[in-house]
């Protein structure tokens, strides 16, 4: 097969992107601990965020699929049972990583494996900490690699010093922390992503966020069932924000977009070569913000920035 591209003479376009997968996986998560039912628009029903739901399926919460972008779920009371198999992550690192936290603290056995791409990267970096607080958890590959076996075990809360900042490893282990005794502190070197942090709040469950930017959750909390709009995805959007702004008169308007803070670093970056960018967020009662994002184009200028190594 062969596609033959042209450039397009102008951008000028309005748009929607699809669901933010990040916030897929977690609201598809913590919706499933809550204590009723809970609808998710927006959801994006791609093969990772899909895994995610299977693995729920198979631990018990009986999940509905009505629309494309829809979730229906129904939360049993943090009540999870044991899986009749082992649990397919594909090649979803964010679901093996969020379900190793997830798990460790059941009263039952489970199994982790992904497919070849998945199988091949560490899982120490979560493993480590959740031992801390009692795991009995294993990587049966070489080199600390999937498949991921997990005995479980009553966890006991515990503080946590991330040597590098990792939303994946913070979100297991706060949800880990949910099922532990105690109080859970996670502490990183540097800002990630706070949609798991978001999320718990959204479901009322407590959290505190301390003067040092660490982050805390205290066991045995119910999370609250609640409906749930999941914004559209930064990520999907800026393929489409940087085509449009590296284009003098180019024009994008996206509309309905997440704009979480810990999200939207490209488009400072734009503003800063040049171009001129506007977000609005909307007056919404979701905690995820989201809004509008539009952009004109310009010639730009390259900025060069230095990273912390």
């Amino acid at each position: 097969m062969e596609f033959r591209v042209k450039r397009a003479p102008r951008i000028e376009a309005e748009m929607t992107v699809p669901g933010d997968k990040s916030i897929s996986h977690r609201a598809a998560i913590i919706s499933s601990l809550s204590n009723g039912v809970c609808v998710l628009r927006g959801f994006l029903p791609s093969d990772d965020c899909m895994r995610t739901v299977q693995a729920l399926r198979s631990l018990g919460i009986k999940i509905e699929h009505p629309e494309p972008d829809m979730l229906v779920v129904y939360g049993k009371k943090r009540l999870l049972t044991a899986p009749s198999g082992e649990i397919d992550c594909g090649n979803s690192a964010t679901t093996m990583r969020l379900f190793a936290g997830l798990l460790a603290g059941q009263s039952f056995d489970s199994r982790l494996v992904g497919g070849a791409s998945l199988s091949a990267r560490p899982m120490d970096r979560v493993i480590v900490p959740l031992r801390k607080m009692g795991a009995n958890i294993v990587a049966e590959g070489p080199n600390e690699t999937a498949p991921v076996k997990i005995h479980g075990v009553k966890l006991k809360g515990s503080r946590h010093e991330l040597p590098v900042a990792s939303a994946q490893v913070k979100s297991a282990l706060l949800l880990a922390g949910l099922f532990a005794k105690g109080k859970t502190t996670v502490r990183e070197p540097a800002v990630s992503r706070n949609h798991t942090e978001l999320m718990l709040n959204y479901f009322l469950v407590r959290t505190a966020r301390d003067e040092d930017g660490s982050t805390t959750i205290f066991g045995d909390q119910m999370p609250e069932s609640r409906d749930f709009l999941i914004p559209g995805d930064i990520s999907s959007a800026a393929f489409w924000l940087v085509a449009a702004g590296a284009q003098p008169g180019g024009h994008l308007l996206i509309r309905r977009v997440g704009l979480n803070d810990t999200r939207t670093a490209l488009l400072g970056v734009l503003i800063r070569m040049g171009a001129q960018v506007r977000e609005a967020i909307e007056e919404v009662d979701q905690i995820e913000p989201r809004g509008t994002v539009e952009i004109t184009g310009a010639p730009l200028k390259s900025k060069a920035r230095r990273f912390p190594s």
